[in-house]
């Protein structure tokens, strides 16, 4: 899988040759579509997605081309699922951000005991990354969370928002964040 910050975009690059295999650095070219998901998103009307397929021509790996505002295996949009993350940070319980996001109380339960540790701990890394590389003054700041996935969300989206600044990416801040986590703002689900 790998993640892209806009489907036209990365079409372009595949139509291109300019997208390389993570596995060998391979030229990546068009290999057809994923299946059609409906994604639930903030709003009232669910996103209806289809994700590009790529092959690599040299190892004959596929890959889907997932976009940046998602996360990996979830029926809800990275805006959700990130603002449900925020308002655990903040002390909210399951049951009031499953009522504020209209989503049932066993998903959302779900969602926030997935981003306990480590996975709070990979979250912070990338922040530290990220907002090392768009502001490293982001580092200096007191942080003022009480919870390790409190400092990784500030810190991911000060790094979103200083990318929005400089003018780098143009994109939503949960898509940036999104294109931090490389679609893991949650671990996948595990198999059963």
């Amino acid at each position: 899988m790998i993640v892209v910050a806009s489907p036209v975009q990365a079409e372009a690059l595949l139509d291109a040759g300019q997208l390389s295999c993570p596995g060998c650095a391979g030229t990546l070219r068009p290999h057809g579509y994923g299946r059609i998901r409906r994604v639930r998103s903030l709003g009232e009307a669910p996103v209806t997605v289809r994700p590009r397929r790529a092959r690599c021509f040299s190892c004959a790996a596929t890959h889907v081309l997932l976009p940046a505002g998602l996360v990996l295996r979830r029926a809800d949009t990275a805006e959700v699922i990130g603002t449900a993350l925020a308002a655990q940070a903040r002390g909210e319980g399951h049951r009031t951000i499953a009522a504020q996001l209209g989503r049932p109380v066993s998903t959302v339960r779900r969602w926030l005991r997935r981003a306990r540790e480590p996975h709070a701990d990979w979250l912070h890394e990338q922040g530290v990354q990220h907002a090392y590389r768009a502001d490293p003054d982001i580092l200096n700041r007191e942080l003022v969370w009480p919870t390790t996935l409190g400092d990784a969300l500030n810190l991911l989206a000060g790094a979103a928002l200083a990318c929005q600044r400089r003018g780098d990416c143009p994109l939503p801040v949960w898509t940036l964040i999104g294109m931090f986590t490389r679609g893991r703002l949650l671990p996948p689900p595990l198999r059963t």
